[in-house]
């Protein structure tokens, strides 16, 4: 009897311990999940799945990131008082239509950068271009290099780089590699032990305990940055791997894919971007004019990094989108790979062709990953029903990332049209401000619109049921897509 009594006292215990911890977790996921639909889902599994559920939840969805580097700069003048006097002067001159003023002041809010006149900006399309010269800019060292890539391949390429970075370390030069810790694995043996014998200096960003490949982990690093002495930066979409050189590739593993080579004074807020990261994993701080030097003008492109990740107060990039879409008065055009906005873009897209603005957008037709091409799919009608136009591109695999507005307005970077970029992930875009460059991105979404298949409502709604129920099952994991 007294044992049987004792039984359930426990049991009782254990019951109220999980129910206290279930209390506990969900208002924790209440009171800091943003997102409602994420918040939903985690309570119903708090509740659902005892014990286990809050488990998972401790375990996956809370944010354990401290940025140890966020006050990290270029050593110039006060952040505040730089971008006080930059926008000053640049408030009297006709640099950009009054309509996309308020997007000025919205990034002015939300980057930790202000607006730098006197850039360059020259784009390069595919691996052909863009390695030969980041090789050579390596090549050119003198002070420092210093390079960010979510994927490093250790093929044909891969090997090239690592070369470089020894030839560039063996003359002096100060030289610092990061890649993500999941995009390490994307080839095996990984290029890590390259590195190393070659005595290159390289870090993880949040390296997984078990080796993975898996594209849908939290908390990537996924920006694309190099910057050499300081005074000339490349980024874009564009790892470091073999498949970026498309005439060199099978048609099945070719990427199609641009990178923004840009010198001038924004060339410090890629490498302000770096070292934040950099301190982050290794807890050096890159200082100093080897790596902040002056940046005098180098041309009329005015523009401005914006980085972004789960660590930030805001979400910088679905913000600067949202407001980009809003201000458009003529015609908004998107080149991107992976297409699963929020809804609240997708309504900001649906509100600006009501209204009249041209958006074309501009997906591949055969994407790299099949829940996302599902979901992407189960998504279009949205914004064809408002008179978005939408293009697919044929193979080989586009994964460029590249908006156009109103002919002056270009973003690029490393940033996708999904949840993982913009809420999940660590990105890097630039915004600029030129007519010229703006022309020539255009021209690049002109030619890939020339090849492509433009696809209408009928189209996606004449899909056979069983590919809508599965596209439309896809669609739930939108949140983390």
């Amino acid at each position: 009897m007294i044992e049987g009594l004792a039984s359930v006292g426990e049991t009782l215990l254990f019951s109220a311990m999980v129910v206290a911890v279930a209390v506990y977790t969900s208002i924790r996921a209440l009171l800091y999940k943003r997102d409602p639909r994420a918040a939903i889902a985690w309570v119903g599994f708090i509740w659902f799945v005892p014990l286990l559920g809050s488990v998972f939840y401790w375990l996956f969805g809370v944010n354990r990131i401290a940025r140890r580097a966020r006050g990290l700069r270029a050593p110039s003048a006060p952040e505040g008082a730089a971008r006080l006097s930059l926008s000053a002067a640049l408030a009297g001159s006709s640099w950009a239509p009054a309509h996309l003023w308020p997007l000025r002041r919205l990034v002015d809010r939300i980057s930790p950068f202000g607006l730098e006149s006197g850039n360059r900006c020259e784009l390069l399309a595919d691996g052909e271009a863009a390695y030969p010269a980041m090789l050579e800019a390596i090549e050119g060292a003198r002070r420092s290099v210093t390079c960010a890539s979510y994927i490093f391949d250790r093929d044909r390429v891969g090997i090239r780089f690592a070369r470089a970075f020894e030839r560039a370390r063996m003359r002096g030069v100060a030289v610092r590699v990061l890649i993500d810790g999941v995009g390490r694995h994307y080839s095996y043996p990984t290029i890590e032990t390259e590195l190393r014998e070659r005595e290159v200096p390289v870090a993880f960003f949040l390296p997984t305990l078990i080796p993975s490949r898996w594209p849908y982990v939290n908390l990537r690093n996924h920006r694309k940055l190099l910057v050499v002495d300081g005074e000339v930066g490349f980024t874009g979409g564009m790892n470091i791997r073999a498949g970026h050189e498309v005439a060199a590739t099978e048609r099945a593993a070719a990427i199609h894919d641009l990178q923004a080579r840009l010198q001038g004074p924004v060339v410090a807020h890629l490498q302000a971007t770096f070292a934040d990261d950099w301190a982050f994993c290794t807890g050096e701080e890159l200082t100093g004019d080897d790596y902040f030097p002056a940046l005098p003008p180098r041309g009329e492109v005015i523009a401005r990094g914006i980085p972004d990740g789960p660590d930030g107060p805001q979400r910088a990039l679905s913000l600067t989108l949202q407001c980009a879409i809003a201000s458009a008065r003529h015609r908004i055009r998107i080149v991107t790979p992976y297409f699963v906005p929020d809804p609240v873009l997708l309504a900001a897209l649906q509100v600006a062709a009501l209204r009249g603005v041209e958006v074309d957008i501009v997906l591949p037709e055969m994407g790299n990953l099949a829940l996302v091409r599902w979901a992407m799919a189960a998504q279009l009608w949205q914004v064809l029903q408002s008179g978005c136009r939408v293009y697919l591109t044929p193979p080989p695999f586009d994964h460029t990332k590249l908006v156009v507005v109103d002919e002056i307005w270009t973003l690029l970077g490393s940033a996708n049209w999904d949840a993982r970029s913009l809420r999940l992930n660590f990105e890097l875009d630039v915004e600029c401000y030129d007519a010229e460059l703006a022309a020539v991105a255009g021209g690049l979404i002109d030619a890939r619109m020339a090849r492509a298949r433009r696809i209408s409502l009928e189209d996606v709604d004449g899909r056979p049921f069983a590919v809508r129920l599965r596209d439309g099952v896809a669609r739930l994991a939108l949140p983390y897509l």
